[in-house]
C-alpha cells in the first residue's frame, strides 16, 4: 500500500495535531493504513523516552485513516495500547493499522508500532464507528449524536 485515498488526504490535511507531530500518512485504503513520524527532543518525556501519549497519537492516527479511507465518517469509540519498549529522540516510529472485526457499523482495529529496525514499540486496539456521511465533505461539521 503506498497510495493514500482522497479520503484520507481531505483528512490529514485538516488535522493539525498529525501536522503539528509530523505524522506521515505513508498509505490509506478502507481496513488499513500506513503511518510514520519521527520522535523529537519535544517529545520525550522526563525519563528521556518518547511520552506515551505521543505514540497513542501515532496509532489513532492510522486507525483513523484506515477507518475513514472509504470516504464514510467513522470515530474511535474505545482504544488500549500496550507499551512494549521505549522510544527515544531520532527514533522514526511506523504504525500499521489493520480492520480485525467489524460488525454492522462497529469495526475493530489492531496497530502495531515498530521503530526502524522492526522492534516491537506499542501494540494498540481500537475500536471505531460509522455515522456515514462523507469525510471529504466534513469541513466544520458536527455528527448528529
Amino acid at each position: 500500500m503506498s497510495e493514500v485515498t482522497a479520503a484520507s488526504a481531505a483528512m490529514h490535511e485538516r488535522d493539525d495535531v498529525a501536522q503539528g507531530l509530523g505524522i506521515v500518512i505513508d498509505g490509506a485504503e478502507l481496513g488499513a493504513a500506513t503511518a510514520s513520524m519521527t520522535v523529537t527532543d519535544a517529545m520525550t518525556n522526563g525519563l528521556g523516552t518518547c511520552h506515551g501519549g505521543i505514540i497513542f497519537s501515532l496509532a489513532d492516527t492510522v486507525m483513523g485513516h484506515a477507518s475513514n479511507a472509504g470516504d464514510e465518517k467513522s470515530l474511535a469509540t474505545t482504544a488500549s495500547i500496550e507499551w512494549i519498549k521505549a522510544a527515544y529522540a531520532g527514533d522514526h516510529l511506523t504504525a500499521i493499522s489493520r480492520t480485525v472485526a467489524t460488525r454492522g457499523r462497529n469495526t475493530v482495529h489492531d496497530v502495531d508500532v515498530r521503530n526502524e529496525a522492526g522492534e516491537a514499540i506499542a501494540i494498540f486496539r481500537g475500536q471505531t464507528l460509522t455515522l456515514g456521511g462523507s469525510v471529504v465533505e466534513a469541513v466544520g461539521t458536527k455528527p448528529n449524536d
